[in-house]
């Protein structure tokens, strides 16, 4: 109950309270008799001015009472205007707050996006720097490395050109040697046909008689040594004192071929030597 409520009730209740004690007056007058009629108006007297006073108190109480009732509603109207602009001061607020927030949103994502544009000229510039760096120093060193590219195709060039001219010397020599083989083949086997030819009209002379034998072996010596001396002008090699350690064994056995000497397939470079050299001595000594 409240406070306003309150007071209505107590000034409703009032009046009833002041004849309630006006009545018990008057009953405790008409006790007492004559004897206390001045007493009993003088508290009469009393008690209305006392309901007057009260009656008086009751105005002052509803009047109080509306003025407490005014200044409540004033109150729950200022309260009311009070909350009302507290929640539009807290929208405004709240508006104005969201307005900064996307304003330094968007001030912060064009500070990023400037801030970034800037470190991307940064970079580029800097990655440009050391482009220029790099290639003032790798182009000197390409520079070389070009030119000794070229030296060493060059000098691949010469060393296969060499090689194909080595190649062409080799073969021309091989076939020039092998000409010349051949040549002194022949030419040995001409005269050894010769030689042969002469044998055996120096071996039909000798069934006549021991002379033409000796004819014979001096033909057959004749042969020997002019063999010899075609080897020798065949083969670039002009014997010395008889040194046959010049020879080849291929050339040692074409002369031990040419002299007759047996089992010289079988002989060996040294020996092809000893035994050219013992058939000269045996004919000598004849």
């Amino acid at each position: 109950m409240s406070v306003l409520e309150r007071a209505r009730r107590g000034l409703r209740e009032l009046p009833s309270n002041a004849e309630w004690a006006v009545s018990q007056v008057r009953r405790s007058a008409r006790s007492e008799g004559a004897a206390g009629a001045d007493s009993v108006q003088q508290e009469m007297k009393h008690a209305e001015e006392a309901a007057e006073r009260a009656h008086e108190a009751e105005e002052r109480a509803m009047q109080a009472a509306q003025e407490a009732k005014d200044l409540a509603e004033y109150a729950l109207e200022v309260t009311q205007r009070g909350r009302a602009r507290i929640k539009e001061v807290d929208r405004d607020t709240q508006r104005e707050m969201e307005r900064r927030i996307k304003q330094a949103q968007r001030d912060a994502e064009e500070m990023v996006k400037q801030e970034r544009l800037a470190a991307a000229e940064d970079a580029e510039q800097e990655r440009q720097e050391v482009y220029e760096e790099v290639e003032a120093e790798t182009e000197p060193v390409q520079r070389d490395a070009e030119q000794a590219k070229e030296r060493a195709d060059d000098l691949v060039q010469e060393a296969h050109e060499a090689r194909l001219e080595a190649k062409r010397l080799a073969e021309k020599a091989a076939e020039a040697a092998h000409l010349a083989a051949e040549q002194a083949q022949r030419h040995a086997q001409q005269f050894a046909q010769e030689a042969e030819q002469q044998a055996r009209k120096a071996e039909q002379q000798a069934r006549h008689a021991q002379a033409g034998v000796s004819r014979a072996e001096e033909l057959r010596g004749a042969s020997e040594e002019a063999t010899v001396r075609l080897t020798a002008a065949d083969t670039g090699h002009v014997e010395t004192n008889g040194d046959l350690q010049e020879y080849t064994k291929s050339e040692l056995m074409e002369l031990a071929s040419t002299i007759g000497i047996e089992g010289r397939t079988k002989m060996a470079k040294d020996e092809l030597i000893s035994a050219i050299r013992a058939s000269r001595a045996s004919r000598s000594d004849a």
